[in-house]
């Protein structure tokens, strides 16, 4: 059976391989007639089918417990829940680059069926067909030589290894298949920037960024809540009480989310004033690239990590590739026509716009540079350090507070220059001011978090002003900026602001942080299917009044040796959320604990799901609303965060009223 599965990665290969030098050929000699386009079209069924035959097989040999794969022996065994055994296929290595090849598969063949397609001149076609084939034939490669999913073995053992304890949670039901959504749905946008650039767009009813909207919408949404998810799984099942550490696999995920967060806001520009064409291929194709990037450093062994796979034969492969698509992606913007008139002055819409693309370009260069320190320090030293989580936090949470500033000031500033409701700006920054000061006056004094907070109050009571104005017809840009300024200020409270204390507690003692004080009720022990575990049961009681009781547990499994695990519990709430986890015990009986007070961390996690959920918003409203307001996300949504539309020059003929139009008609 698992000859077939090989043989239908084989046959995804070369029908890929194949098909990317039938597009070369027709280009090279310049006669890509109907035929050849058409049979390029209904290939990629061909592709998308085998590996969807091949991922069910992998699926079909966790869910028997078949043991004679190496994969199914590594990360499962007979206990294992049903969700886990199957959520184990991106679980290792091989499964994981099988899921993001069949996603990449799937958004190709979703987007040779849409209308939007249809409008693409034979030219753009061959190219675009051309860069998704190579794509797909590099995932092929990779899973026949390097990383195949479906390696016997012999004999066939009576058990599997089992699934290690930190992914035996929900979060590792959602959180990698949305990266690897968000990774791989980017895709076809890369690929048609590129196409369009190289052909000219010339016949294209529309650019690349319309054409492909949906799939820009829906990669965006699916990668940011994958980080937030990855954020909440961490913050809940590590047990050291913080939501992201810096660890180089979580930036690797960040970078991609800053460069495509980035070209969104360019792509605005591209739309609204015709300017930035070359810029916009480069960002679009670099998204794809840094989500390359991303894997190599997950997968490549290259950077020590807790949540990296180790060394691996993939890296070598995935860092010529990554060479190979720099350099394509950097001759096609530059060859790419010139157009558009030069940009505007810094104190307009357009140059806050371009400003904010660059503090997000800026953080992931940051990000990235940091995160190889180890790597470009052997050059120097040998005995290579990585940056530590201060320097982050030091470099980078001021230009996110920035950044706040940015987007509460943006909506009010018109495209061409100046303020364009000079009464409101002043106001809302005048409470910004304010919202400043209170915050001094009560005791927060980290000048990132106050500037950020501030900031976040600000962007929201515009929000407010903006509603009432435009009511809720395209919701979707305000409820992102929401999203945003809720998530800014659950960071800026929760992190400088949070209160820990590590207690040694004997059943009926008390230990006390900040204004609460937690009791030791009990400890218990016993033992359930795989593993044995210890609780202890803390009354949280604050002034007096009992809030809630917290149970955190310490897990040891039999299948990981001496390795003990943590099983957190919380009390949720709006303002402070009480969060406990088990240390250890002691010969006397006394465990160890850390209580945490989190200020306003739950709007993290508020707001990281409405920003998940604006990309739905745009195409939903986009899809209900009169074709008249179907514009590009880009423009419509921004409309509504500012004015209507842009002034037309003085004397044309947006200065023509109606009665002079009645005259004329006369």
């Amino acid at each position: 059976m698992y000859v077939f599965a090989n043989a239908m990665q084989l046959l995804a290969l070369f029908c890929a391989l194949g098909c990317g030098a039938l597009s070369l050929r027709a280009l090279w000699l310049g006669n890509g007639g109907a035929a050849t386009v058409t049979l390029l079209e209904k290939a990629h069924w061909l592709v998308t089918g085998a590996l969807l035959l091949a991922s069910s097989l992998l699926l079909n040999a966790l869910y028997r417990h078949d043991f004679s794969l190496q994969y199914v022996v590594s990360y499962t065994d007979m206990i294992l829940p049903v969700f886990y055994r199957l959520t184990a296929f991106w679980a290792g290595q091989p499964g994981s680059l099988l899921f993001w090849a069949l996603v990449v598969g799937a958004s190709g063949s979703l987007f040779a069926c849409a209308p939007s397609y249809k409008t693409l001149q034979p030219a753009t076609r061959l190219w675009y067909w051309m860069f998704f084939y190579a794509i797909m034939a590099f995932f092929t490669l990779l899973l026949s030589a390097w990383s195949n999913p479906f390696v016997e073995q012999s004999p066939v053992p009576p058990d599997g290894n089992g699934l290690n304890p930190l992914l035996q949670n929900p979060g590792m039901i959602f959180h990698p298949p949305l990266l690897f959504l968000g990774y791989g749905g980017f895709s076809v946008p890369a690929c048609m920037a590129l196409a369009q650039a190289l052909a000219g767009g010339r016949g294209d009813e529309q650019p690349w960024f319309r054409l492909t909207r949906p799939f820009i919408l829906f990669a965006w949404g699916f990668l940011t809540a994958g980080i937030v998810l990855g954020a909440w799984w961490a913050y809940m099942e590590l047990g050291w009480g913080g939501y992201w550490a810096w660890d180089p696999v979580e930036n690797a995920s960040l970078v991609p989310w800053l460069i495509s967060t980035a070209c969104v806001h360019t792509l605005i520009v591209e739309e609204r004033r015709n300017k930035l064409h070359r810029v916009n291929v480069c960002m679009m194709t670099l998204t794809t690239i840094s989500a390359f990037f991303a894997t190599y450093i997950v997968r490549s062994g290259i950077i020590e990590s807790v949540h990296g796979f180790g060394e691996s034969a993939v890296g070598v492969p995935l860092l010529v590739f990554i060479a190979v698509a720099l350099l394509v992606a950097c001759v096609t913007a530059a060859a790419a026509p010139r157009r558009g008139k030069p940009l505007a002055a810094l104190e307009s819409r357009e140059g806050l716009l371009l400003l904010l693309a660059w503090i997000l370009s800026a953080l992931a260069v940051i990000i990235l540079t940091a995160t190889l320190w180890p790597v470009f320090s052997k050059f120097w030293t040998e005995a290579p350090q990585g940056m530590d989580a201060a320097f982050y936090n030091r470099v980078c949470l001021p230009l996110g507070a920035g950044l706040m500033v940015l987007m509460a000031a943006c909506p009010w500033f018109s495209w061409d220059g100046g303020l364009r409701r000079k009464k409101t700006f002043l106001a809302l920054s005048g409470g910004l001011v304010c919202m400043a000061g209170a915050l001094w006056a009560f005791g927060y004094r980290q000048p990132t978090a106050l500037l950020a907070a501030a900031a976040a109050v600000s962007t929201l009571l515009g929000v407010l002003l903006l509603l009432k104005e435009s009511g809720f017809r395209r919701p979707a840009a305000l409820g992102a900026h929401t999203g945003m300024a809720l998530m800014a200020l659950g960071i800026a409270f929760s992190g400088p602001y949070a209160q820990e204390q590590d207690m040694m507690l004997a059943r009926g003692e008390s230990g006390a942080v900040g204004q609460y004080t937690a009791t030791l009720q009990e400890i218990t022990g016993g033992r359930e299917t795989g593993y044995e575990y210890l609780t202890s049961r803390l009354q949280i009681s604050r002034n007096g009044e009992n809030i809630g009781v917290v149970a955190p547990q310490r897990r040891m499994y039999d299948k990981f040796g001496a390795m003990q695990f943590s099983e957190v519990d919380t009390i949720p709430g709006l303002g402070d959320e009480i969060y406990a986890s088990l240390l250890g015990l002691d010969s006397d009986m006394r465990v160890m604990l850390k209580v945490s007070v989190k200020p306003l961390v739950n709007w993290l996690w508020i707001g990281g799901t409405l920003l998940c959920l604006a990309p739905l918003i745009s195409l939903f409203v986009s899809l209900r609303g009169p074709k008249r307001d179907r514009a590009p996300a880009y423009s419509a949504e921004h409309r509504d965060m500012g004015e209507a539309r842009d002034k037309p020059a003085s004397g044309g003929e947006g200065h023509v009223t109606r009665k002079t139009k009645r005259k004329r008609k006369k």
